[in-house]
């Protein structure tokens, strides 16, 4: 196609992955230069942009919540067009995109939990920890109750996922009333039964994937109290010790952990009550095990009764071997939390297994060859795997192939190269989708909802989600029609 016409492009999916991929042609020189211009239209199937960090994150985490000021910040500059409530496959074919853009890039995300393949993972009170993560966050494509009806609960995995639901299933739902959780989740963590959470991870105290942050965050809910066993520390090596000082991120967690281990085993010794890390009295225990592999889920009548696992250890070359040991927990519920699997996209190739788009560096491969114009990018595209900085490598990459294939003449030009077309098509489908307007009209409905409310502190609470997604579309349509009666107005 001609670099004279603007280069016409559909994002899907409004994530850090999306929006980092508009956001990075953007910045080419070209585009900044103006001898490249791009008209750019980034879809989720979603009422509101932010993907993941709206709907995968803990609610309890600011810090990360803060991604979402620099994404607003790209997509309220005007530039990049935001259709939310869209899901392609099903309101929009592949084959419509195609007609209307030159080059589509997907960045679908990957929000299914990856199996477990062990006896019994499918009995009543097996959770996947992505679920229960969506329960939480108020994603309006999930279930409004959740069973917290177990008093011992494992979650089975020792990355952030895991710790962030462990965190949540522990933490005292009133102090969760100063973040943005729903009503319905509000009032389902303050009926649950839950006494205990145990953490289980097949590796050692250094191998585990939490950030030193995270770890020290588990000590920081008030009532809980964290619960190590002097085996799995006395199971290191001298070598392992040495690598571990060596290692500043694993230094600080390891450091963390042996505190908290040493001032247990003093009460114990001095017969004194425990406590949680701020002295007060103990609510809920958070049981974190190493050196565990998940053998088999235990049932009766249909429902988990327990857990057995095989102590582990690790062989010359670092790799976890069972020991032979065998060991039972009494449990009422299990929690998989070992990593996310990318979903299809229909009509796209798919790589089962991985979890990924078929491509190579981007570009979508089929039968060997690429499909021209059709991209990937994020864990669609490379797996569930990294955070914001490895998302916006892969977007520099994903850019430099559709780039390169704009130069070599690649790229079919969409046949249907009207701005509007796009909107015409889902009006006449009936589709009410959703707009940048609109979402601004959600998110200032939102926190006109925080701030009619008060936290167990008497504080506003920052905002509360909309969870219905009926009601998120009514929202925002109506903040959009109201914007677009505005200008007509002053005239």
């Amino acid at each position: 196609m001609s670099t004279t016409q603007p280069l016409r492009l559909a994002v899907i999916g409004a994530g850090p992955a999306g929006v980092y991929a508009a956001e990075t042609l953007a910045r080419t020189p070209r585009v900044k230069s103006g001898e490249l211009t791009v008209q750019c239209d980034i879809f989720d199937a979603m009422p509101t942009p932010f993907g993941l960090i709206r709907y995968g994150v803990a609610p309890d985490h600011p810090r990360i919540k803060g991604i979402i000021t620099a994404l607003h910040r790209i997509l309220g500059r005007g530039d990049i067009r935001f259709i939310g409530d869209v899901a392609v496959g099903t309101d929009l074919s592949f084959e419509e995109l195609r007609e209307r853009y030159d080059a589509i890039i997907f960045a679908t995300g990957a929000l299914k939990d990856a199996r477990l393949d062990i006896p019994g993972i499918d009995l009543e009170g097996s959770f996947g920890a992505a679920d229960f993560v969506a329960w939480y966050d108020g994603n309006p494509d999930y279930p409004r109750t959740w069973d917290l009806s177990a008093q011992h609960v494992a979650m089975i995995g020792n990355g952030n996922v895991a710790l962030d639901a462990a965190r949540m299933l522990a933490k005292s739902a009133d102090e969760l009333l100063r973040t943005e959780i729903p009503a319905n989740v509000y009032e389902g963590l303050k009926g649950a039964a839950t006494t205990d959470v145990h953490v289980f991870g097949r590796r050692g105290p250094a191998q585990t994937k939490f950030s030193p942050l995270e770890t020290r965050e588990l000590a920081h809910p008030q009532g809980v109290q964290v619960v190590l066993e002097e085996r799995d520390f006395a199971q290191i090596t001298e070598k392992e010790w040495e690598e571990i000082r060596a290692d500043k991120r694993t230094d600080q967690i390891v450091t963390t952990f042996t505190g908290w281990l040493e001032e247990q085993k003093r009460r114990e010794a001095a017969g004194e009550e425990p406590t949680d890390h701020h002295g007060g009295p103990v609510q809920r225990r958070l049981h974190l095990h190493f050196w565990h592999r998940p053998v088999e889920v235990l049932g009766e009548d249909g429902k988990v009764t327990g857990m057995r696992f095989e102590r582990t250890e690790l062989d010359e070359q670092g790799a976890v071997v069972g020991t032979g040991e065998f060991v039972d927990y009494e449990l009422g519920a299990v929690y998989r939390a070992i990593g996310y699997h990318g979903s299809e996209v229909p009509g796209l190739p798919y790589d089962e297994r991985r979890g990924v788009i078929t491509n190579e560096a981007g570009r979508v491969i089929r039968d060997g060859a690429p499909i021209p114009g059709v991209y990937a990018n994020g864990w669609i595209k490379r797996g569930p795997v990294g955070l914001i900085g490895a998302t916006k490598s892969d977007a520099v990459e994903t850019i430099s192939c559709l780039l390169e294939d704009l130069d070599a003449g690649v790229l079919t030009p969409a046949a249907d190269r009207d701005n509007d077309s796009i909107l015409r098509l889902l009006e006449d489908k009936d589709v009410a989708y959703t707009t940048w307007d609109g979402w601004m009209g959600l998110d200032a409905h939102e926190v006109d909802l925080g701030a009619a409310a008060l936290d167990a502190e008497g504080q506003a609470r920052p905002r509360i989600k909309v969870v219905d997604r009926e009601e998120m579309v009514r929202v925002a349509r109506e903040a959009q029609a109201q914007r677009d009666r505005v200008p007509a107005e002053a005239h």
